[in-house]
């Protein structure tokens, strides 16, 4: 989980700049937390607390509001609603890392990702993207191979995963659905060397820089580990009441802060 979240605080200030290269600082004055770490660590505090997924998005959105939340979501947020609205769109896949450690077996992860996603991302792309997502970071914390996450996440899920980065990068352009940017967010952690490396890949396509980085950063996280001087100064920018709920869950399953 930490690895999506130092992901998305590394590509905040990337957004809509149409990042082509991989040179760049990693941490910067102007990094901070997007609407994706508030909405990870909403999905943490459910699975601590049993408090409805759809109480926890409305209560961390209205307590962190302007963290660049996507329209209709927002939308969804300040009308009080509580029916999904058939997102297919890249929320609920970036906010699901903390279910792959909740559960001890792919099924169960792949269940709750659905359960998760489905309060808003009820469109069979949107639920597609969240189970993707948690099922490669389940295998990686389970020490899978890349070669076996390839396979098991195209033979599920029907990815295209055969390209590398800089197959990708010279047409990717910003996309916010989960098709167009789950499996980019993927084949960034496949086609690296360590989790700064992932990072640098997926902010490098150009897309939804925080996003394609949080989601990217969960995975290989899960499988590299965090570095100390990446997730040391990425915790540091949480707010407090983040940075303590995000505690309690590692603490919970074990994960290294």
């Amino acid at each position: 989980m930490l690895g999506a979240i130092a992901g998305d605080i590394i590509g905040s200030v990337h957004e809509f700049l149409g990042q082509k290269t991989r040179d760049f600082p990693l941490l910067v004055s102007q990094s901070t937390f997007t609407d994706d770490t508030v909405l990870t660590i909403a999905v943490a505090d459910h699975l601590l607390t049993g408090v409805p997924y759809v109480d926890k998005f409305h209560e961390y959105t209205r307590s962190y509001p302007g963290r660049g939340y996507g329209m209709g979501f927002h939308h969804w947020v300040m009308a009080g609603s509580r029916d999904p609205y058939n997102s297919w769109g890249n929320g609920s896949a970036m906010r699901v890392s903390p279910v792959a450690y909740a559960f001890n077996s792919l099924e169960e992860v792949l269940n709750e990702a659905k359960t998760s996603a489905a309060v808003t991302h009820n469109h069979p792309e949107g639920i597609r993207g969240a189970q993707a997502t948690a099922a490669a970071v389940f295998l990686a914390r389970q020490g899978e191979s890349k070669a076996a996450i390839r396979s098991e996440i195209e033979k599920r899920f029907s990815y295209d995963l055969s390209q590398t980065v800089d197959e990708i990068r010279p047409s990717y352009a910003f996309n916010e659905s989960c098709q167009d940017t789950v499996p980019q967010a993927i084949i960034s952690f496949l086609d690296s060397d360590d989790y700064e490396d992932t990072i640098r890949n997926a902010i490098s396509l150009g897309g939804d820089a925080d996003t394609l980085a949080c989601i990217a950063g969960g995975i290989s996280g899960a499988y590299y580990g965090v570095p100390k001087e990446i997730a040391a100064p990425a915790w540091a920018l949480l707010a407090v009441e983040l940075r303590l709920t995000a505690a309690r869950f590692c603490e919970k399953y074990g994960i290294d802060i």
